[in-house]
């Protein structure tokens, strides 16, 4: 595995002053529901980074680390 899954979660941040507190990546203004909303509507990565060119290949790792934690969650909360 190219990046400890703690690793990868250090990269979203979560800060109050930056888009109301949404998780974001690394201190960016660029928030996880972004990215998945346009993984979920068929976008590429290649497409996303020509929108974010500061995006890192890890951080598309994180944003999936991050979904899987909330996933996991979710499953373990009452319906």
């Amino acid at each position: 595995m190219p990046a400890s899954r703690d690793a990868l979660l250090e990269r979203i941040t979560s800060d109050p002053e930056v888009r109301f507190g949404k998780p974001c990546i690394r201190g960016h203004r660029i928030a996880v529901q972004e990215i998945l909303e346009w993984f979920a509507c068929g976008a590429s990565q290649r497409q996303i980074l020509e929108d974010y060119p500061q995006l890192e290949p890890a951080d598309f790792l994180a944003v999936f680390a991050f979904a899987a934690d909330l996933a996991a969650a979710s499953k373990d909360s009452p319906a």
